[in-house]
């Protein structure tokens, strides 16, 4: 065993290959060199060593005693990583097939590649190393041993599992040794697209040439005017298997695609009709059915050389493919999450043929499991396999067999688009053997339901905004006792705001905020152009406004039909923490206004959509916060007017009639205080009551919308908050009865002129009474080191009197109020708008509502943490 590799092994070069996802498994006696080997070639997270194991549960790792519970922790350690779809190398000796045996299994259990490296070196040098080491003391029984077992199981590797088995044998060989990490065939996450994926087409080449054509190809014919490929100047096809078999012309489409697969103009899957013609052009007994007599027939008229490239093809084709980034995967049947990017015989399984319940319908064909219907993983997966009479995406998957063999139509996903382009089959080719249409999934989730697994307990979600913000579990189960108890229909709630942080405290005298702490953020942040936008006193409201009662439906399911047209809202209206407003009655009729301002306006001509989401401001404040003016507000100013006062006067007389020697210093001093406290809790009832004003139902009743959010397909989160205000003009224009505008004044943080004028311009509004401003970006969405504040408030002398309180001006309490802390707030505003941002980027791309409310449910549950309400 010491000269050329035994049959089955790779040729002993330097270079050994590792798939990306496996698991290596080092094999050799002790002091062959494997720890060395791996740490020279693998990272030390990677190595799970039995000796390491072995010291963790006993402290010494010679102590063999421990081997039993070390090697169930290697398996465990080994176990956790597959799970994770990490590289994994197992430093054990590994000699004897059971060890082994076990290991390959886990690697099955995984879906990943296992990969023997052998390192059967000379007994003398191993010998010679293990007299070397004080912790090597056994006798040379030990070694013949387990030289012995790996001779007599070295030719059967492969046989055991192992996809790869390379051979060393001289220390020269390791010496030399390079190990290089290959990619799985289905890892194509570099290549981004965008792509056109094209669904079954089962030989009907007429109409694949037809959809290429209205995709935007170009075909390529030969000499006898066949299509032999198909070109775009800037896209990719994708075909999801299923080329054969049942249509007119197998030989035709197999033509064209291979042509485009050769000139990397496609990609293409294997379908379970090509993994059964390749079984029946190999020779191989296969059942006749299902359209392969057509299939066969046709090729029997080809020639031989291009049935040998057709066998060769079908035979090469890859289960499936991980595209962009993981964001993209296609495969024949779909694929669950946990098989996306392995490779083993059940995930090739289960992209040819999907997964089935084990039961037979009523036309003896197999009942699918609906596993999209359970689907959570973050990729796109699009697939085939099962006709449907239409695409209807699912928990982010699509499936794109329309049934064209069968009369229906051939389908394109244009990707990252989502869009959708099919032609018509020209006739009903086959006969399926279950009526079509008709034909869907089991099961299908209905749009309107939503898992409670998928919000409750701890979470960590991913953005494209903050990497990862996590979810508590407490804080998760109240934000579910709010939502289940108090929330809008959830196919309403795409949207919740983030809180505000305001500006550090300010030491100029007699303020706890202003402005300058806010520009100074900014410009900190690099931003050097921000606008300042008036902060109306109101509550913060979300408003989803469709263009009609049918497009409300359409869109969202919703409303249910109603007896009175009255009843039909064609939108909502909702609070931070999702909760209506108004009854139902006063909602569509409060929403039917606005959408007749957004309709003379034109914003829905213009944007092209049949639905606007606006980040808003409703007034008066006392609307929703009623409760809280009457029971908290109201009573410290009349229990402040009735008493102050009066305490006042006696304080007066009873100074007025101190004797000499009595001390009338303290009295007049106590007198001054009480009335300064009279004049604070007037000023504080003065101002609570600017934001306050009579309504009966919608009379007196405000919107003051400050940003479009989102629309059919489309976010405006990078348009500059210029542009939104204007669109709100547009609207205030259109309905200044209902509507009102945003003063607002744009500043360079680095010139002092432009801030001394904004500086006027903040007290000037809130002399005047106003609440103060919030001053953003004027770019709107903005990347520094990190994600810049999307707005920072600044808050006016005489509101934050209703914050803190009639007495907070004083100095005893505003030194204290000085030691606030604002970072935890502006962390969670950040963490907020991410996952807001977020969830209006899931709505634009038309994923499924649990992965909308996903985010909206964890704004909601962030609520839950402790921070100063005041802030």
């Amino acid at each position: 065993m010491t000269g050329a590799p035994t049959p089955g092994e790779q040729p002993n070069t330097t270079e050994l290959t590792v798939p990306e996802l496996s698991l290596v498994v080092l094999v050799g006696v002790t002091g062959s060199g494997k720890s060395t080997f791996a740490r020279t070639h693998f990272k030390p997270t990677e190595v799970i060593s039995s000796d390491f194991c072995r010291g963790l549960v006993a402290d010494d790792e010679n102590d063999q005693s421990a081997t039993p519970a070390a090697f169930e922790l290697l398996h465990y350690i080994v176990g956790q990583r597959l799970a994770g779809g990490r590289l994994t190398v197992v430093d054990a000796t590994n000699v004897q097939p059971e060890a082994r045996r076990g290991l390959v299994a886990l690697a099955r259990e995984h879906d990943v590649l296992p990969v023997a490296i052998v390192l059967d070196l000379p007994e003398k040098l191993c010998a010679e190393r293990n007299a070397a080491r004080a912790d090597r003391d056994f006798g040379p029984h030990v070694l013949r041993r387990q030289r012995d077992q790996l001779r007599r199981g070295l030719k059967g590797l492969r046989r055991e599992g192992f996809r790869t088995v390379h051979v060393l044998h001289r220390p020269e060989e390791v010496a030399a040794a390079t190990v290089t990490r290959t990619k799985l065939f289905n890892d194509l996450r570099h290549e981004t697209g965008p792509f056109d994926v094209i669904g079954d087409v089962h030989g009907c080449r007429a109409e694949l040439e037809q959809l290429l054509t209205a995709l935007g190809y170009e075909l390529e014919r030969d000499g006898s005017g066949r299509p032999v490929g198909a070109r775009h100047p800037d896209r990719r096809a994708i075909f999801v298997g299923d080329l054969v078999d049942r249509g007119p012309d197998t030989p035709g489409v197999l033509r064209l695609v291979m042509g485009m697969v050769q000139a990397r103009t496609a990609l293409c899957v294997a379908g379970n009709h090509e993994a059964k013609l390749a079984r029946a052009l190999a020779g191989r007994n296969v059942r006749l059915n299902h359209g392969l007599p057509e299939t066969m027939a046709q090729l029997a008229g080809e020639p031989e050389a291009f049935r040998a490239e057709v066998a060769r093809f079908v035979d090469g084709l890859i289960s499936h493919y991980v595209l962009d980034g993981g964001r993209l995967v296609v495969a024949h049947a779909g694929l669950i999450e946990r098989y996306q990017g392995r490779a083993s015989g059940r995930v090739r399984e289960f992209c040819l043929y999907g997964q089935t319940t084990g039961e037979t319908d009523e036309y003896g064909l197999p009942v699918r499991y609906p596993w999209a219907q359970e689907y959570r993983g973050r990729a796109m997966v699009v697939y085939g396999h099962t006709p449907v009479p239409r695409p209807e995406w699912l928990n982010n998957t699509l499936c794109l067999d329309t049934g064209c063999v069968f009369g229906g139509r051939l389908t394109a996903l244009n990707y990252p688009e989502r869009t959708l382009v099919h032609v018509p089959a020209a006739r009903v080719y086959y006969t399926p053997a279950r009526p079509f249409p008709g034909i869907s999934e089991p099961g299908r989730r209905e749009p309107d339901v939503l898992d409670i697994g998928d919000v409750s307990g701890s979470r960590v979600i991913e953005t494209g905004y903050l990497p990862r913000v996590g979810v508590r579990e407490a804080h998760a189960a109240a934000a579910l006792e709010v939502m289940s108890r108090f929330a809008i229909d959830p196919r309403w709630l795409l949207y919740l705001p983030p809180t505000m942080s305001p500006v550090t405290t300010s030491q100029r005298p007699g303020l706890l905020e202003h402005p300058e702490q806010a520009f100074a953020a900014y410009r900190a942040d690099g931003v050097t152009s921000v606008l300042c936008e008036e902060k109306h006193m109101g509550s913060r409201a979300v408003l989803l406004v469709c263009r009609s009662p049918d497009a409300a439906l359409a869109r969202f399911g919703l409303p249910a039909p109603a007896p009175a047209p009255a009843a039909s809202a064609c939108g909502a209206i909702w609070t931070r923490t999702g909760r209506p407003f108004f009854p139902p009655g006063l909602t569509a009729t409060l929403i039917d206004r606005i959408r007749a301002a957004a309709e003379k306006a034109r914003l829905f001509a213009d944007f092209g959509t049949s639905w606007l989401l606006f980040d808003a401001v409703l007034l008066p404040w006392n609307l929703k916060a009623g409760p809280l003016v009457r029971d908290q507000y109201a009573t410290v100013g009349a229990a402040a007017a009735a008493s102050l006062p009066v305490a006042a006067a006696v304080l007066g007389q009873a100074s007025a009639r101190a004797l000499p020697g009595d001390d009338g210093a303290r009295l007049d001093a106590l007198a001054g205080r009480i009335r300064a406290q009279s004049a604070n809790a007037a000023a504080f009832t003065a101002a609570y009551l600017r934001y306050c004003w009579a309504t009966a139902e919608l009379a007196g009743v405000r919107v003051a919308p400050f940003q479009l959010l989102a629309s059919e397909g489309a976010v405006y989160h990078e348009r500059p908050h210029l542009w939104h205000l204007d669109v709100a003009d547009r609207l205030a224009a259109a309905c200044p009865e209902l509507i009102a505008t945003t003063r607002r004044i744009a500043v360079q943080t680095d010139d002092p002129a432009s801030i001394a004028a904004a500086t006027q311009w903040w007290q000037e509004r809130t002399d005047a009474g106003g609440e103060g401003m919030v001053v953003k970006p004027a770019a709107n969405l903005t990347r520094g080191d990190g994600l810049v504040q999307p707005g920072l408030k600044v808050r006016g002398r005489e509101y934050l009197r209703i914050i803190y309180g009639p007495d907070y001006t004083e100095p005893e309490h505003l030194n204290r109020l000085r030691q606030r802390a604002v970072g935890h707030k502006r962390s969670l505003a950040l963490r907020e708008y991410a996952l807001g941002l977020e969830a209006l980027d899931r709505v634009a791309g038309g994923e499924p509502l649990w992965r909308i409310h996903e985010c909206v449910f964890a704004v909601l549950a962030l609520e839950s943490e402790p921070v100063d309400p005041r802030l």
